[in-house]
């Protein structure tokens, strides 16, 4: 065999390995993203904020179902879910045993498009084109307003389009969300105004769309939860995200960044995929598990939001 041919021949072994690993591996390594981020006022007790997006739920995935339930172990003050909990028009009885003992648990939800209609079968070359030129292709309706009357029952707040004050572990929280930004389903203007400044300032939606994230920013909200992106599900090691699906940049597919002088974002790299795109590289599923803690007493100083990856056990280790 020539060098051409011996050449062909590794690269062809190396990107099978790599398809390999991709869709049988590393879609299940569920792994636990923990950060600190500095935005409670000075002298207030820790936070604990579950941030849960992109579960994608098949009827048959225990596994996922099994791991999300065992988070509860972590003891979340707060547990915030961002959408794109469906997969399947028979997935909200597996939704709600995957979340089962965090519903016992202060939580606030919005939904995302895969809430609303089941995914379909894509060219996956769509998603390296830039968002603006993608048609929008949308399969059956599912039935989120099922869901929602779950998470409801079980005291969650839905903060599509409203704007909400409650108490978490004796922190005051006021929380805004909107419908989602990827459908052009979001109205700012409904949440729109000026927020207490004596409570965290807790923004929710799914997609991270810039034209969203400002106004938060502007109105003076300390946090913005977010998913949608899926962290680029096919990253490089060393360049990072392909593409985010969305106007975000690149840079900020996933994890915790800054976003203007004041406002902090998570976005959330998900825990699941389109059952027509069951891939994901150098970016495996995940939750997140944001500590919140007082900002700097010193307004020149601008805080870091440092993380780790672990992975969790269903049993409640984490290793």
């Amino acid at each position: 065999m020539n060098t051409f041919g011996r050449t062909l021949l590794a690269t062809t072994a190396l990107g099978t390995a790599a398809l390999a690993y991709a869709a049988g591996i590393e879609r299940r390594h569920w792994t636990l993203r923990q950060a600190t981020v500095p935005v409670l006022a000075p002298g207030s007790a820790p936070l604990r904020v579950l941030h849960i997006s992109d579960l994608h739920m098949l009827p048959g995935q225990k596994s996922k179902q099994r791991w999300v339930a065992a988070l509860d172990e972590l003891e979340p003050d707060l547990v915030v879910n961002t959408g794109d909990n469906l997969a399947h028009k028979q997935a909200v009885p597996a939704v709600v045993r995957a979340l089962g003992p965090l519903l016992n648990r202060p939580g606030v939800f919005v939904f995302g498009s895969n809430d609303y209609y089941a995914p379909r079968p894509k060219n996956p070359a769509r998603y390296l084109l830039p968002s603006a030129k993608t048609k929008r292709i949308h399969g059956i309706t599912l039935p989120w307003r099922d869901l929602r009357a779950a998470m409801i029952e079980r005291g969650w707040l839905d903060l599509t389009h409203v704007r909400e004050t409650f108490t978490v572990s004796g922190q005051t929280i006021f929380a805004a969300g909107l419908d989602d930004p990827h459908l052009k389903r979001d109205r700012y203007q409904d949440i729109a105004g000026e927020v207490p400044p004596a409570a965290l300032r807790l923004g929710v939606t799914h997609s991270p769309e810039p034209r969203v994230l400002d106004p938060f920013a502007a109105d003076g909200y300390d946090l913005v939860l977010a998913g949608h992106t899926h962290g680029g599900q096919l990253r490089v090691p060393g360049y990072g995200a392909l593409v985010t699906n969305c106007e975000l940049d690149r840079s900020r597919a996933r994890g915790v960044s800054r976003w203007g002088a004041h406002m902090w974002l998570n976005v959330s790299a998900g825990l699941g995929t389109s059952p027509y795109a069951p891939v994901r590289f150098a970016c495996p599923p995940e939750a997140s598990l944001l500590t919140l803690v007082p900002r700097p007493v010193d307004a020149g100083q601008s805080g870091s939001g440092a993380e780790t990856d672990t992975r969790f056990g269903v049993g409640g280790n984490v290793r």
